[in-house]
């Protein structure tokens, strides 16, 4: 028999023989007396430096597991305030307001005459041709290029100023009314996208065209993790349930990380089964299984990674051990079952019957930031009210007005609101006029991108304030415009990031969230 097979290969691995051999001579020999004991000593004395290290690796592995199983809870407990890591050296370019952000973004685009922008005296103008002196020969969609008129339709809900800035709010948020001076509402937004796809895309990545880093995956890259056991950025998304609602699609490229690593790409955490798929082990592989085949599996990796010098790799490695502590911590996350009762009252019974609803989603949001993720991106559908608008809104207001009072008023009494940023949000406006048949009590309303409103709250966020202001006909902005753009740059200053110097080079360019086009903070709403 030849020796070379008894000796490792230059990367330090022995071939199968040489382990059938040992095998072998352990079934058919007592301890010592087998005929390979002097081979057994020079192959130990040949270990490699790299075989070496890849097996006290695997050592350590085991002693991290052991740490988990034994800390669980600990490993799973909330992290509010732990240090970054991972961002970029120099960042915060100056000290922050916010540490973590809370999206809620209203995927069809509510209108915003029925929800923050009153106008009433669209009342005496029912059914009267929008004129073109207003209109100005804006682009319209498809769906009501074809239309021969234009007729004016008045909202049929009814508005009350509340609040020390008097902000008019709609009889359809009851429970935002009573936190008029904890937001800042802005109703002065504007972009040049019409339709959804491009216009979400757009308010995601600061560009029309998917392909680009989202705004959580920008502030994953630029400022780490302040968690050890959850992913740095979170997507939810919640259950509509009116079944008359048009809902639109949405898909990951919208949390996706585009030329970024794909370490900094959105988690998404489901409402019913598993929270993340794959992520529990399967039936008969125990936990020191798992650590022993993600030890194996990372060595291999490793090997791959020097071989290649692909820094996806890494990614891949620091996923999969990402992927095992998560299978502590989501557990711990999800159950919400000893929330107290007066969560229950807070958010509404939805959040504990309705897995999935709006409002468990802002509870499950809430504790995930608690917990140290740093961007939590939520999407609710059922807001592109075409048509049956005084029908589907009701419902569609109903399912997420309470919830987002509650999540304000949660984050405060726990001391979160002043470093958490809490945004809600669509991705354009509504038109003043009505799409399709029009009649006192039923009407729609197509996309309209030149105006529309949302609101901010938290991260050194001003209550109490609304900002800009749109013509008696909430088609043009008369005061204070705001751009998708300036939106942008607003929650990157909360941030502690100046805009115009967070940059990635991809393709030759100095690639920026809010592009290549001036943007401004909106310091009117800052504190």
């Amino acid at each position: 028999m030849s020796r070379d097979i008894l000796r490792p290969d230059e990367e330090g691995h022995y071939c199968r023989e040489a382990h059938e051999l040992d095998c072998a001579s352990h079934r058919a020999n007592a301890a010592g007396t087998h005929p390979l004991d002097e081979s057994a000593e020079r192959m130990a004395l040949a270990e490699t430096r790299r075989r070496f290290f890849a097996r006290g690796a695997r050592g350590i592995g085991a002693l991290a597991l052991a740490t988990l199983l034994g800390e669980e809870r600990a490993a799973a407990a909330p992290v509010v305030n732990g240090p970054a890591v991972g961002g970029l050296p120099g960042l915060p370019h100056f000290p922050p307001k916010a540490k973590r952000c809370i999206y809620l973004h209203l995927v069809g685009a509510p209108p915003q005459m029925e929800t923050f922008d009153y106008k009433p005296k669209l009342d005496a103008m029912f059914d009267k041709d929008l004129p073109d002196s207003i209109r100005q020969g804006q682009r319209l969609t498809t769906m009501t290029s074809g239309q021969t008129r234009f007729p004016i339709a008045p909202s049929v809900f009814k508005f009350a100023q509340y609040g020390k800035s008097g902000a008019w709010i709609s009889e359809l948020l009851p429970y935002t009314a009573k936190m008029a001076d904890d937001i800042a509402i802005i109703k002065s937004l504007h972009t040049e996208a019409i339709n959804h796809e491009p216009a979400i895309t757009f308010f995601q990545t600061g560009f029309m065209i998917a392909g680009r880093p989202c705004i959580g995956s920008w502030i994953s890259y630029g400022l780490g993790s302040m968690n050890q056991n959850l992913p740095t950025f979170v997507v939810l998304q919640a259950k509509h349930y009116n079944p008359k609602a048009n809902v639109q699609a949405i898909s990951a490229r919208l949390w996706s990380a585009g030329f970024l690593s794909g370490q900094y790409s959105g988690v998404t955490l489901r409402s019913s089964g598993d929270p993340v798929l794959f992520l529990n082990n399967p039936e008969g592989v125990t936990a020191p299984v798992r650590r022993r085949m993600l030890d194996g599996l990372a060595e291999m990796n490793q090997l791959t990674y020097q071989k290649f010098g692909d820094p996806e790799t890494k990614t891949r490695i620091a996923q999969y051990e990402m992927a095992f502590r998560m299978q502590a911590s989501v557990p711990e996350l999800t159950n919400v079952r000893e929330e107290p009762a007066s969560t229950w009252k807070m958010y509404g019974e939805d959040a504990r019957n309705k897995p999935g609803s709006f409002a468990q989603t802002c509870l499950m949001a809430r504790r995930l930031v608690e917990r140290g993720v740093r961007f939590v991106q939520v999407y609710h559908r059922g807001w592109d009210v075409h048509g049956l608008l005084p029908a589907v809104l009701p419902t569609q207001c109903k399912e997420i007005d309470q919830p987002c009072w509650a999540l304000v008023q949660d984050l405060k009494q726990r001391g979160l609101l002043d470093d958490t940023l809490v945004i809600l949000a669509g991705e354009f406006g509504r038109t003043v006029y009505c799409q399709g048949k029009l009649t006192h009590t039923d009407y729609g309303r197509d996309h309209h991108p030149r105006c529309f409103s949302l609101w901010m709250a938290g991260g050194g966020i001003k209550g109490g304030v609304v900002h800009g202001e749109t013509d008696d006909f909430s088609y043009n902005i008369v005061k204070d415009p705001v751009h998708v753009r300036d939106f942008q740059a607003t929650i990157l200053h909360q941030f502690g990031i100046d805009h115009d110097r967070f940059s990635y080079k991809h393709q030759g360019l100095d690639v920026r969230l809010t592009g290549q086009e001036k943007a401004y903070v909106v310091k009117e709403i800052l504190v």
